[in-house]
């Protein structure tokens, strides 16, 4: 499949570039385009000391429309094998989108799960060195629950509009909600139970929203796990459920931007990785109960008007919803933009992980970012 979608990419990217090849109609307006993160990452983490320059993500796509009113999209990261999930060359978008009505649209495929204002953002848009740790943890990245790296994203169908214009004829609010396997990327559903997810916001003034979102379901895996010393086998069944509330500002190059949100749900003991090995099966719940919470507050504020910017970032995550657990990060950085399609950032940033033995650490993170 990889192999295949590589040679398309090719194929299409040589039809564009050759002017005297009439195209057909739908294929005239697909687009390549693509990311790419370099990295360098020390940090002083006592017992898991690291410096090393990495290869942060790859991608790239083809993204176009069909009868003008169907947008289609797909997405490839390609790092990694194919066995770890969490590396493994994937197809993380793969979906396409009635769009006719801007208060009516249809979305199906794998796509971002719609849950917070950060998740659906790029990467570099979103304007650190990562994203913020509830968003990861709670909204489908490498999830608390268990479930395997999915950037985010699941396979399902989602309907989403924006309505209530104003004089100006700017829409006041956005609404979306999905159905879900509620299993992550490029996996079938397990329990035949799906997830609801859903947000709206409004947005009163140019550049600002307001949202609320929510989440409900669960994630599963079939295989054993021992409770009171007996031994069960089968498929087990952990209840999610979440909330968020946003707030985002952008104007004149400065933005503003909070999440707090809160789940509840057990968690199994081990992240799956590897389809092939013992955690796909390993049904055994985390120690960290079934409550978990975690809130960001960034500004990101220009120095040079859309070129070079100053930020601080606070990031607070707790696994278990208590303090015992508590990890915050308190960001400072600065990045520079040579063009709209090249960047560099950098931060520093003080952590204190109450986990740990010893809580206090800090790291320096070093990004180069290109578009094409």
């Amino acid at each position: 499949m990889r192999k295949g979608f590589i040679t398309l990419i090719l194929a299409i990217a040589t039809l564009n570039a050759n002017a005297q090849i009439k195209l057909p109609a739908w294929l005239s307006n697909v687009k390549l385009s693509g990311y790419a993160q370099t990295q360098y990452q020390y940090t002083s983490q006592e017992g898991a000391k690291a410096n090393s320059f990495n290869l942060r993500i790859i991608r790239m796509s083809l993204d176009g429309r069909i009868a003008d009113d169907f947008y289609w999209k797909i997405q490839l990261q390609m790092n990694g094998n194919t066995s770890t999930l969490t590396s493994a060359p994937k197809v993380v978008d793969l979906f396409t989108e009635w769009q006719k009505f801007d208060f009516f649209k249809v979305k199906i495929g794998q796509f971002k799960n719609p849950f917070t204002f950060e998740n659906p953002m790029n990467p570099i848009d979103q304007g650190f060195m990562g994203y913020g740790q509830n968003v990861q943890k709670l909204a489908g990245f490498t999830d608390r629950a268990g479930g395997h790296s999915s950037n985010g994203r699941d396979i399902g169908l989602q309907f989403q509009g924006d309505f209530l214009k104003n004089a100006n004829g700017r829409n006041l609010l956005h609404y979306q909600i999905g159905i879900f396997n509620g299993q992550g990327i490029n996996v079938k559903d397990i329990d035949q139970q799906k997830n609801i997810i859903g947000g709206i916001w409004a947005m009163p003034v140019k550049g600002m929203r307001i949202g609320a979102f929510g989440w409900t379901g669960s994630y599963a895996r079939k295989g054993t796990w021992t409770e009171d010393n007996v031994t069960f086998n089968g498929v087990r069944k952990l209840a999610q459920n979440r909330y968020a509330f946003s707030a985002e500002y952008l104007v004149n190059d400065w933005t503003f931007r909070s999440e707090y949100i809160h789940s509840t749900g057990y968690a199994f003991a081990k992240t799956l990785t590897n389809t092939n090995d013992a955690t796909a099966s390993d049904c055994n719940l985390s120690s960290n109960g079934n409550k978990a919470q975690g809130v960001y507050a960034l500004v990101i504020a220009p120095i040079v008007k859309q070129k070079c910017h100053i930020k601080a970032r606070y990031d607070m995550y707790q696994p278990n919803g208590e303090i015992n657990k508590m990890k915050s990060q308190y960001e400072l950085g600065m990045d520079y933009e040579f063009t709209r399609n090249l960047e560099i950032s950098g931060e520093f940033a003080h952590i204190n992980d109450r986990s740990l033995a010893k809580h206090n650490y800090n790291m320096i993170d070093i990004e180069v970012s290109f578009r094409f």
